[in-house]
C-alpha cells in the first residue's frame, strides 16, 4: 500500500523531535543487504568524521520516509537534507535526468560512470539546482533486465503484450511501451506484493536489486536485456545545501564520492557473480537477441532527440556511440 501523506508526517515528527539543530537526515529506499543500503551508513560515517563533534547524521532505509518521489519533495521542502534516490523519480523534476536511460546507451558499468562523472553530470546538477536539488554525485543502480514469472523473453516478440512494472520513469515506459509490452508505474516497495497478486507477468530491474528483494523467487525467469542503465543520484535539498559553508560542503561531497566508490565496486562485483548464485537458487537465465531489442526501441531515441537535441548528442558522444 502507498505510504500515506499521514504516516510520513508522523515519521517526519518522530525523527524531528529527537533531532537536534546540527543532525543530517538522510533517507532512501533500499532494504539491507543492497549497496545503496551499505554506501548510505558508510556515507554517515565519513560526513561525521569530516564535520566533527556537534553534527550527526540519521540514515532512514527501506522508504520510512516516503517513496522516492516524495522523499525528494522534502528534500526540497527541508524535511529532510539528503536522499539517495532513483533516475525515474528525479526525472519527475529534472526530465534531462531520464536521458541517462536512453535504451542500450552504455556497454557497462564503467561507461556510465566516466559519462556522469563529467560534463554531463555537471550539466545535470545545474539543471537540478534550479529545481531546489543539488546533486551531489551519482551512486550505482545497475544495467537492467527483465524477470518473468513463467517464460524469458529472448526477443522483443516474447514481451509483446508483456504487463510489467516499470519504476516512476516516462523513459523506462517509453521503452517498453516500443516492445509493444503494457508497462505500468509503481514503487518499489510495492512490488513483491504485485507480483505475487498476478498484476504483473514480471518486471526489470539490475541483478543487484532483483536479489536482495527477493524478486527472483517470484520471477524466476531472467532474460540478460542489459535494455538501459539507471544512476542512484544522491540529492541534497539547496536549503541545506546553501547553508552549509564551504568545509561542510566539501565534506558532502567527499562523503558520497568515497562511499560512492566503494557502492559502485561492490554493485560491479554482484553484477559479474550474482547470476551464478540465482542459478544455485533455481533461477534460469537467457541473452536476450540485443540486435533485436535495439532495433526495435530506436524510435525511444528518435523521440527525445526532438525534445532535448543537445544533451542526447552530448550523452551519445561521451557514450562513444
Amino acid at each position: 500500500m502507498k505510504t500515506t501523506t499521514m504516516a510520513i508526517l508522523a515519521a517526519t515528527t518522530m525523527i524531528a523531535g529527537a533531532a537536534s539543530a546540527q543532525e543530517v537526515i538522510f533517507a532512501h529506499g533500499a532494504n539491507p543487504g543492497n549497496p545503496r543500503y551499505v554506501a548510505a551508513e558508510r556515507w554517515g560515517e565519513i560526513f561525521n568524521e569530516c564535520m566533527g563533534e556537534g553534527t550527526s547524521v540519521n540514515v532512514a532505509p527501506s522508504a520510512t520516509m516516503g517513496d522516492d518521489v516524495e522523499m525528494l519533495t522534502s528534500a526540497t521542502a527541508g524535511v529532510i537534507n539528503v536522499t539517495a534516490n532513483s533516475q525515474g523519480a528525479m526525472s519527475q523534476i529534472v526530465p534531462e535526468i531520464g536521458l541517462i536511460g536512453l535504451p542500450f546507451l552504455f556497454e557497462d558499468l564503467e561507461s556510465a560512470w566516466e559519462v556522469l562523472d563529467g560534463d554531463v553530470g555537471q550539466q545535470l546538477d545545474e539543471r537540478a539546482q534550479q529545481a531546489g536539488l543539488k546533486i551531489l554525485g551519482f551512486w550505482d543502480n545497475g544495467i537492467r533486465h527483465v524477470s518473468h514469472v513463467s517464460k524469458t523473453v529472448p526477443s522483443p516478440a516474447d514481451i509483446s503484450g508483456m504487463q510489467i512494472r516499470t519504476p516512476p520513469d516516462q523513459m523506462t515506459v517509453d521503452i517498453f511501451n516500443a516492445l509493444g509490452a503494457a508497462p505500468a508505474p509503481l514503487a518499489f516497495s510495492e512490488l513483491p506484493t504485485a507480483l505475487q497478486s498476478g498484476v504483473f507477468d514480471g518486471q526489470e530491474n539490475p541483478l543487484t536489486n532483483i536479489y536482495t528483494s527477493k524478486i527472483h523467487e517470484i520471477t524466476p525467469y531472467i532474460t540478460l536485456t542489459g535494455h538501459k542503465y539507471e544512476s542512484t543520484p544522491v540529492v541534497a535539498g539547496m536549503w541545506w545545501w546553501s547553508g552549509l559553508d564551504e568545509a561542510g560542503q566539501q565534506c558532502a561531497l567527499d562523503a558520497t564520492s568515497q562511499a560512492g566508490e566503494e557502492q559502485r565496486q561492490t554493485s560491479l562485483e554482484e553484477n559479474e557473480s550474482l547470476r551464478a548464485t540465482m542459478e544455485g537458487e533455481g533461477v534460469t537465465f537467457e541473452e536476450a537477441d540485443r540486435a533485436a531489442y535495439q532495433e526495435a526501441t530506436a524510435s525511444v531515441y528518435d523521440s527525445y532527440a526532438g525534445q532535448y537535441p543537445e544533451l542526447v548528442e552530448a550523452l551519445r558522444a561521451a557514450a562513444g556511440e
